[in-house]
């Protein structure tokens, strides 16, 4: 791995304008990467390395096909402990080095009925519930609330990339909306009702806060979350961040081609 500063001059050479930052288990989902460069997260100052399994914490520099990519192997959350500046990090990172296309990705959980363990989704606005007041914000566009809609933070033209990006791999990708909530406790059965009743498609315990930011240092913002087990209550068994795992290794390889999909439009 490189330093810090000769990191950055590795990505201002190459010059990419495209950035994926990787959930739990997907580390290794972009096969077909010619990597050129790499550094730590422990090489970031205050970008501490993730404490969670399937999370390596590595800033990859490289090519999908012709088109330079930065990929963040992970990333960290807040119930590891951190700061919301500490888990923006990344995202900060990447607008600092000329990065202007944000995809986000995580494991998540399903709640709408077609969301089955191995599908995927494409995020089209989240509830940003992992703050105290969550409750008394504003919501997406089409769902109950209490204070009001807002603009979604997902650039709709994106959205449509990344539909494009599944048809070409024979996937019909549904787009919803994504729960932040804290964790890293699982939800209860009846939070899950509440999440569904509140119109929530999938939940999960990243990417919102990340999105928020990157939306605000003007980066355009896509996600898709990988789903990986049925929201509490809505199957039997219980929930097991090792099933999350097994289950994304099943995932990775759709998800690969589809990121690399998007990529390439994006790059075009």
């Amino acid at each position: 791995m490189q330093s810090l500063a000769d990191f950055t001059r590795s990505v201002q050479s190459a010059g990419p304008r495209t950035a994926v930052v990787l959930g739990s288990g997907q580390s290794t989902v972009l096969a077909d990467l010619t990597e050129t460069a790499s550094l730590s997260f422990a090489d970031v100052p205050g970008l501490p390395l993730p404490s969670v399994q399937g999370h390596s914490g590595r800033i990859v520099l490289g090519y999908s096909g012709q088109t330079p990519l930065l990929i963040f192997q992970g990333r960290v959350h807040f119930y590891e402990g951190h700061t919301w500046e500490k888990v923006a990090g990344p995202v900060r990172l990447a607008a600092d080095l000329g990065i202007k296309t944000l995809l986000l990705t995580n494991a998540a959980g399903g709640i709408h009925p077609s969301l089955e363990p191995g599908s995927m989704m494409i995020l089209r606005d989240h509830l940003f519930w992992q703050r105290p007041d969550a409750w008394q914000g504003p919501t997406p566009s089409g769902c109950p609330n209490l204070r009001g809609e807002r603009p979604s933070p997902y650039s709709p033209r994106l959205v449509q990339v990344l539909k494009e990006a599944g048809r070409s791999i024979g996937e019909e990708l549904l787009d919803g909306i994504y729960a932040a909530v804290t964790g890293p406790s699982y939800e209860t059965p009846a939070e899950i009702r509440a999440l569904r009743t509140a119109g929530a498609d999938a939940v999960g315990m990243s990417t919102a806060y990340e999105c928020e930011t990157a939306r605000s240092l003007g980066v355009e913002v896509a996600a898709i979350s990988a789903i990986t087990n049925k929201g509490a209550g809505l199957s039997e068994g219980t929930l097991d961040h090792h099933d999350v795992l097994h289950i994304m290794a099943g995932i990775r390889q759709r998800l690969g081609r589809l990121i690399a999909g998007f990529v390439e439009r994006v790059g075009s």
